[in-house]
């Protein structure tokens, strides 16, 4: 069933999402065309660029991101707090930075008081709005490639897919899920060679730290500016920004693990020593496999445990929501 973005979306019960954007007829505009030899490899890194860009625009952080020859995934985390902080300056300079033309109008003064501040009630709420975060990635890099193409027309396939992530468990599998995506497409072996993701970028930096001799425990190195950051041990009560409510060496650990068994095509277990994370998520190793290997298959518009995603589609419907029977696979009983 198709359901309106307004209640896909649902900051109160989550600020995490899952969104995926193809290119159309899933050609390979953004990677080495197999049908007529070009290669659009390049417009990954602006997709890459775009996305670190919004994110310091947006109250929007970027959890994992995966750039593909004809799709991308990124997992968002929508910071309302950040959002409500901002005086009207800062609104302003923010939206100028996406409208500049539009900006100029609040900035000349040429509005009333109150059109002013309903004007920026409107950014403040677009400036947290996925579909408007997605809007602006998308639309210069359909204009920027078909004018490298001598074209016009569509670039992306449609809509952007989103799912809402209703727990830890599938906020982690969600990420996992993106940065193993190069290697679930055998066009890398370990998740250290699969540029263009965000995993890539992570162990990158930590590389770069050792090599410097600045530290050697992973949980206390610089983590990539543009990434959402774990948090390493602490609290939210010790840090200022939000963070993955995980340690960086934890889930370094499972998505290379994760990445193996997938990548050798065998069935595969997960060591006993990623047990507790996973118990702490409340998935089964084999739940976490499946999730992993295919999240959009078993879920549809959320992910989470049975509980979640009945709260989830109480909203919009009075049927069971699809996934339940995925849920019930992945997810211990939870007491």
């Amino acid at each position: 069933m198709t359901i309106s973005r307004a209640l896909k979306v649902d900051l109160n019960l989550t600020p995490f999402y899952h969104c995926m954007t193809r290119c159309v007829r899933r050609t390979y505009l953004c990677g080495q065309d197999n049908e007529t030899g070009q290669d659009f490899s390049h417009r990954k890194g602006w997709i890459v660029g775009r996305i670190k860009q919004l994110s310091s625009i947006f109250a929007i952080k970027i959890c994992a991101y995966a750039i593909m020859s004809n799709h991308y995934h990124i997992v968002l985390f929508v910071n309302t707090a950040q959002a409500g902080a901002w005086d009207e300056n800062e609104i302003i300079e923010r939206w100028k930075a996406l409208c500049p033309h539009s900006a100029q109008e609040v900035i000349n003064g040429g509005l009333s008081d109150k059109e002013m501040q309903n004007k920026l009630s409107l950014w403040r709420e677009r400036l947290m709005d996925i579909s408007w975060f997605m809007r602006f990635l998308n639309e210069p890099i359909a204009r920027s490639s078909n004018q490298e193409d001598n074209c016009t027309g569509r670039f992306w396939e449609g809509r952007f897919k989103s799912q809402a992530l209703l727990d830890e468990g599938a906020v982690l599998s969600a990420m996992a899920y993106v940065d193993l995506n190069p290697i679930r497409a055998k066009q890398a072996d370990t998740p250290e060679e699969s540029e263009f993701t965000s995993i890539y970028e992570r162990i990158k930096l930590i590389a770069k730290t050792i090599a410097k001799k600045a530290s050697q425990d992973i949980d206390k190195m610089k983590q990539p500016n543009r990434l959402m950051a774990f948090a390493n041990g602490h609290s939210q009560d010790d840090i200022t920004e939000p963070r993955i409510n995980f340690r960086l060496s934890d889930y370094l650990k499972l998505v290379d693990t994760t990445g193996r068994i997938i990548r050798d095509d065998k069935k595969g277990a997960i060591p006993e020593s990623l047990t507790p994370i996973l118990f702490r998520l409340h998935l089964t190793a084999r739940g976490w496999l499946n999730m992993v290997n295919g999240l959009e298959r078993g879920f549809f518009h959320a992910i989470g445990a049975e509980d979640k995603l009945m709260c989830f589609s109480a909203r919009y419907s009075r049927r069971a929501p699809k996934g339940i029977g995925a849920a019930k696979h992945c997810y211990y009983k939870v007491a």
